[in-house]
This record gives structure tokens, C-alpha cells and sequence, in this order.
């Protein structure tokens, strides 16, 4: 019984399987597990249900947000909502199978197109859930490659892609051992050294790390190839403006969260998942690629090149059986990136870095509190209070700040310490706020 059934239809319904109610019709279910009847109140017009959601929104807090920590608020220009909510985009069918139409292929070609330029690889797939999934499908690409069983991860790689390999990993005879790090926080390198082994797959390194800070990745990379393993490097998108790309320092494979590209943060999700590759090892990649060709007109053509999904092949055979084609974000990042171009991205990336150092400089005036590790970052960094973070938040959300990330959540010794993020967003007046209240406690 939906909405748009009057209560003539329902009648029409109940006498046709002869049940006099629909209390009749359910008699055999528990009450327990049947819902009292809701009662919902008389219909509004247009106008009044607009005025009504209006007021509904105007509950919501307005908060300057320094929050990062896996999701970032970007400035997202009005062209790409506009270009990607057109209706040959918002209903088009998801491109699971082979009779997709050339517009969508064609827009996951340039998706795949601007991911090899943003990260300097050879190959990139149409895309994944998010950034933990693509991390970890890159991994598992690894140990395939290689014939080892060993995945060597950074302390400070995202809490929450951690757990998501772990849940892959688990029943798989693959080891996850964690490498060390300094105390500015960054990775040991000597430590790391002496962990590699003939039995390393690969080593997950995220720079920038999850405390902000970015790494020596260029030595990294040699370590690991020096012990015959892979590098899968996790990285922030917008960071590629200013700091060295995967394929610069001779990452195996590349993988981020798109989200910062042209996509809003919408309370977590949805994600979009990039994973990027060197040409060797592109039929160890999940999910789809799409490629060009021509038809036998002579005309270009965009088609499913490569899929290895367990909907087109054996299933044992298949890279990864929950891969997925974000398509409308894919699409967002290709419309953000398109607008911006090389340079734009550089600036975006530089105004990230200038912003988040004016405001680590300007806590470190404040008696009591501490910005930074000592280590450079890119826009988000440690912020050690003289009081849990988890109270600093609290006393900061009353005057319309979200202050940042409460790291005791996953660092249990981390209680008085918060992650700070600052993007393009933050105004200079923003930026006075946040130290002003920071005095003020």
C-alpha cells in the first residue's frame, strides 16, 4: 500500500485477496514487530511546505569548519553542479555493462585521462567506492604481482583504511605489519628498512600522513624497490598542485580520495575512489577501463577495454567482485579539474599551504596551545592543547567554530590533541576567529 493509492484502491486490493483490512492482512505477524499507524498530519500546499522545509533548514548550524581528517571542504565553482546535474548525466544508467552509452564512456575516458595527469601514472580504472577501497585493492593487486604475502603499512595511514584492509585481509593468509615512526611525526625510514623482506608485498605509504605531515617519498620509493616490493602511495588530490606526484617518485600504484576535486562533503559521502597504475600492471586492476578506438567508419569510438569484474569474467578469475563506478562524482572531478587546469590547481594547492601555516603560526601565540610536529605539512596539521580536545571542541562549537578532529577517538594517547585543517575556504577573518577563541578559553 503506497501514498498514491487512494482508499478506494486499497479496498480494490484487499478484496481481490480477501482480507476485509489491512489489520487482517497482517495478522500473522508478531505485534511487536508491526509499527503503530503513523499519523501523519494534513497535506500542505506548495507554498506553505516550502516555507515549512525553510524553516526546518534554518535549525541547522552555520560552522566555519577546520575539519578534515579524510574529507575536505573545497570551494566547488557553480559550473560543476550545473554541467553535472544535466539530465544526459544525472539519470544515465550506471556503466556496469558493454551497451553503455559513448557520452558516459566517453566522460569515464577523460575521468581516467585526468587521473594519469594529476598523479603522473600510466593507467587509471573508471573509478572506485573511495579512497580506502581503491588503497586496498591496489594492495591486494600487490601481493598478486609479487607471489608474497606481507603488506607493510605506515602507523599514520588513515585509522579507517586500515580497518577496511584489515577487513579484506583477513581470511586471505595476508600479513598487515605496521612500520614506525618518528617523533615528528613522520616515518622512520631506518626502521622501515629493517622491516622489508623477500616476503614484502608491497608498503602503503599516505603522504601527506594522517597527522598532516608529508614525507620523504622519494626515499621511501627506494627502499621499497631496493627489497623487490611494491609502492602503493596514498595521497590528498589537491596536495598534487605544489608536492611531487606518484609518478615522479616511482610509485607502483597511486591511489586518493576524490572527493576534494568538485565534490561537496555531504556529511561523509559519497565517496570516489581514484586508483592509478604503471602500465605493467594494468590487467591486475579491478573494476573497468574504457578506452579509444574506431568504429568501421573511421569515427572515434570510446569502448570497455579492459574488465575484470566477475560480471564479465570467471569469478575466481575476477580482480575484485565490489568494485564501482562512482560515476556522477568521477564526473564532478573531471568537470572541477577541466575548470581549474594545471595552474588553477596550483593555486588552490598554494593558498591551502599559505592559510593552513598562517593559522598554525598564529596558535602557536597562544599561550598553552602547540601547532605542528615539527615536520612540514601541507593543510592540516596537530594542534596539542593544554586541555582534552575533546572540551576545546565543545567550548569552540558554541561560538560557530568547528575547531577540528578529536584524535584521542583513534589515538588513545592523543586526548589533548586536534587535527586542524584549513583550506581556501577560511578567510583571514576566519582564521582571527579561531585564535580569538582559542584566547579566550
Amino acid at each position: 500500500m503506497f501514498i498514491p493509492h487512494t482508499k478506494e484502491d486499497q479496498q480494490q486490493m484487499l478484496a481481490k485477496i480477501g482480507a476485509k483490512d489491512i489489520q487482517e492482512l497482517l495478522a500473522q505477524i508478531p505485534e511487536k514487530f508491526l509499527y503503530p499507524a503513523f499519523k501523519l498530519p494534513a497535506a500542505l500546499t506548495e507554498q506553505e511546505l516550502t516555507a515549512h522545509l525553510h524553516a526546518l533548514a534554518a535549525k541547522n548550524k552555520s560552522l566555519k569548519n577546520f575539519i578534515g581528517a579524510g574529507m575536505y571542504e573545497h570551494f566547488i565553482p557553480a559550473a560543476v553542479p550545473a554541467l553535472s546535474s544535466r539530465g544526459e548525466f544525472l539519470t544515465a544508467y550506471t556503466p556496469y555493462q558493454a551497451e553503455a552509452s559513448q557520452g558516459t564512456l566517453q566522460t569515464i575516458y577523460e575521468f581516467q585521462s585526468c587521473m594519469c595527469a594529476l598523479m603522473g601514472m600510466d593507467v587509471a580504472t573508471a573509478s572506485h567506492y573511495d579512497g580506502a577501497t581503491a588503497m586496498t585493492e591496489a594492495a591486494l593487486a600487490a601481493c598478486r604481482i609479487t607471489d608474497r604475502s606481507e603488506i607493510i603499512i605506515s602507523t599514520l595511514l588513515h585509522p579507517h583504511y586500515k580497518e577496511v584492509l584489515q577487513t579484506y585481509t583477513r581470511h586471505m593468509g595476508i600479513t598487515l605489519t605496521e612500520a614506525k615512526v618518528q617523533q615528528n611525526g613522520t616515518l622512520s625510514l631506518p626502521d622501515l628498512k629493517d622491516q622489508l623482506s623477500d616476503k614484502t608485498a608491497c608498503f602503503i605509504l599516505q603522504t601527506p600522513n594522517f597527522l598532516g605531515n608529508l614525507e620523504e617519498a622519494q626515499a621511501v620509493s627506494e627502499a621499497v624497490h631496493a627489497a623487490g616490493a611494491l609502492l602503493v602511495a596514498v595521497v590528498n588530490p589537491i596536495s598534487l598542485g605544489v608536492v611531487q606526484t606518484p609518478g615522479e617518485y616511482n610509485a607502483d600504484f597511486a591511489v586518493c580520495e576524490g572527493q576534494p576535486l568538485g565534490n561537496p562533503v555531504s556529511f561523509g559521502g559519497p565517496g570516489l575512489g581514484v586508483l592509478t597504475a604503471k602500465k605493467a600492471y594494468v590487467r591486475q586492476l579491478p573494476g573497468r577501463l574504457v578506452g579509444i578506438a574506431q568504429d568501421k567508419d573511421g569515427k572515434r569510438a570510446f569502448v570497455l577495454t579492459l574488465q575484470a569484474r566477475e560480471q564479465h569474467i570467471r569469478r575466481e578469475k575476477a580482480a575484485s567482485n565490489i568494485c564501482s563506478n562512482e560515476a556522477l562524482c568521477a564526473l564532478n572531478a573531471v568537470i572541477y579539474l577541466t575548470l581549474l587546469g594545471p595552474q588553477g590547481l596550483k593555486e588552490v594547492a598554494e593558498l591551502n599551504v599559505e592559510r593552513a601555516h598562517q593559522l598554525a603560526e598564529r596558535i602557536n601565540q597562544v599561550p598553552g596551545f602547540k601547532a605542528g610536529t615539527g615536520a612540514a605539512f601541507f593543510n592540516e596539521f596537530v594542534v596539542t592543547c593544554p586541555r582534552p580536545a575533546a572540551q576545546i571542541i565543545s567550548a569552540l562549537e558554541q561560538q560557530g567554530i568547528a575547531a577540528g578532529y578529536d584524535l584521542g577517538q583513534c589515538c588513545p594517547q592523543m586526548t589533548n590533541c586536534l587535527l586542524v585543517c584549513v583550506t581556501e575556504l577560511r578567510t583571514e577573518e576566519d582564521l582571527q576567529a579561531y585564535t580569538t577563541a582559542l584566547r579566550g578559553l
